[in-house]
């Protein structure tokens, strides 16, 4: 490995443990709920089994090869199957985040919420950094079946909502990805606190304004 790489992957374990550290305080994923991935260029780091993202370890982070083998570290998420139905409909993302977000999963809980697009367009920036938020239907945690249902979607939309399960956003960087999770959190927090109220969505044009303006990626 080159000199390069080894900085960008020494730079990736600690943006990992930085920002799973985050959403952990900040109390955006509870126990040792939600699990995080970047791309590497031989490979792919992910936060291990069972870990809480509040206390990883940068030397602990589980390292796979580029075809998905276990080569270091400790064992890796269940969730694999998640991530890399992500990387391979989205050649472009470099980082997937999975959380178990209160209110976006309760959104993905509720039976009137929208398979087609689980977040309505209430603000400009839930366009902007998330778009539209399909319902991928429910399969049990770690479960391959999964990657299918992901790469009908994926290909088209950087963030779905798992039905009775929670949130999960690629990104073109972890940051990026991390960022838009919470934009996700903040709208689905919004749209269950103005459930019953007669909420005024961005218009079609509105939306298409902002999709031209700020695409997604």
């Amino acid at each position: 490995m080159s000199c390069e790489a080894q900085a960008r992957e020494a730079q990736a374990r600690q943006d990992i443990v930085r920002l799973g550290k985050s959403l952990f305080d900040r109390g955006l994923t509870p126990g040792s709920s939600g699990n995080l991935s970047v791309r590497l260029d031989d490979g792919y780091l992910f936060t291990p089994t069972n870990s809480c993202l509040g206390f990883l370890q940068a030397d602990r982070l589980s390292k796979l090869d580029a075809k998905g083998a276990h080569i270091s570290g400790d064992k890796p998420t269940k969730e694999q199957p998640l991530h890399f139905a992500f990387y391979e409909a989205r050649p472009q993302a470099m980082a997937v985040a999975h959380l178990h977000s209160t209110y976006a999963t309760l959104l993905s809980c509720l039976a009137d919420t929208d398979p087609e697009n689980a977040l309505a367009p209430i603000t400009p920036y839930a366009v902007m950094r998330v778009g539209c938020v399909p319902l991928v239907p429910y399969t049990m945690p770690g479960d391959s079946a999964v990657a299918a249902l992901i790469l009908r979607k994926a290909p088209q939309h950087p963030a779905v909502l798992l039905a009775n399960h929670g949130p999960v956003v690629a990104g073109a960087s972890l940051e990026t990805a991390v960022f838009a999770l919470e934009e996700l959190e903040e709208t689905a927090r919004l749209l269950v606190l103005a459930r019953g109220m007669n909420i005024r969505q961005l218009t079609e044009e509105q939306v298409a304004g902002l999709q031209r303006s700020f695409p997604l990626r």
